[in-house]
């Protein structure tokens, strides 16, 4: 029974986060919203809700800032992993798709074999190699459509692209101690506070005219949601990890571009060729084959 809840967990979170890709790109194809007037809404409100809910679980919310060790972790995670995420997210998908940012945050696992190499030095087992290099060519087809004549998509969205996966590996590595000692709720919802305040700082949201945006409820609804489901994602992924193994949460976190995949062609009109579809699934089948390898490296180092 707890294993079934661990797996319905991953799942429900997997189509969360996979959700927001399309409804944050309707919003900045269709509205006049900028990424960081999108980013400061959507934090903000997911982050008041978070702690909201933390406070009615009796949990003291602001002990954090009591403890000098753990505010000064507690920011660098929201500057560089909260921050750093949500933006390189929102801005691949503002020079892609969200097909493309969701799957290209699925380089993280490459980014966190390079640093416990690095860290531990030495070289990564030909395991992991081989998911790299399996990986990198799922990418090489989803951006080219096996074409080596150009990229279907610019130099700019594979740079953030890029910088998605190395923000998304410092926010699943970095904060897991602080999340032990502390609680999950506790810094996932700080830190979307902390991100909301810079990004309403970054985009000057007191002398905006974007607020009119708001009066639309479809706006409303979507920003509210991406709030929601993105926040609830992460809580989910990192609670099914007490019922079920890491190599069972990686496979079934393929949810989450398919979920992107599935909506943003069906609600947004977005177009895959063939090949780039062998790259969706070449990347998926690699990124889990990655796992796998480090969740046996791991066991061996146990031992």
């Amino acid at each position: 029974m707890e294993r079934l809840k661990g797996i319905a967990m991953i799942i429900v979170g997997s189509i969360f986060w996979g959700a927001t890709g399309p409804m944050m790109e309707w919003l900045l194809q269709q509205t006049a919203m900028t990424a960081e007037f999108m980013l400061a809404v959507r934090l903000m409100i997911a982050g008041i809700l978070i702690l909201g809910i933390a406070a009615m679980q009796k949990k003291s919310i602001f002990s954090i800032w009591k403890n000098r060790n753990y505010s000064v972790q507690l920011l660098i995670f929201s500057v560089i992993g909260m921050v750093g995420l949500q933006f390189t997210f929102v801005k691949s998908i503002e020079v892609s798709n969200a097909i493309i940012a969701t799957l290209l945050q699925f380089l993280a696992p490459i980014f966190i074999v390079i640093y416990t190499s690095v860290v531990g030095k030495v070289l990564p087992p030909r395991s992991q190699l081989i998911g790299i290099f399996g990986t990198l060519v799922g990418l090489f087809l989803l951006l080219t459509n096996g074409s080596v004549s150009g990229l279907l998509v610019s130099n700019e969205a594979l740079v953030w692209g890029l910088l998605l996966g190395f923000t998304y590996a410092f926010y699943t590595l970095y904060p897991a101690r602080l999340m032990a000692e502390v609680g999950v709720i506790i810094i996932i919802g700080w830190g979307m506070i902390i991100g909301g305040l810079m990004f309403s700082v970054a985009g000057q949201l007191w002398k905006t005219e974007q607020w009119l945006l708001l009066l639309d409820p479809v706006n409303v609804f979507l920003i509210i949601a991406t709030g929601i489901f993105g926040s609830f994602a992460y809580i989910l992924f990192l609670t099914s990890l007490k019922y079920i193994s890491p190599v069972e949460t990686s496979i079934l976190s393929s949810f989450e571009p398919l979920t992107a995949m599935v909506i943003s062609v069906v609600w947004l009109g977005a177009t895959l060729y063939s090949w780039q579809y062998v790259g969706i699934l070449l990347m998926l089948v690699f990124v889990v084959y990655l796992s796998i390898a480090g969740s046996e490296k791991a066991l061996r180092m146990s031992k």
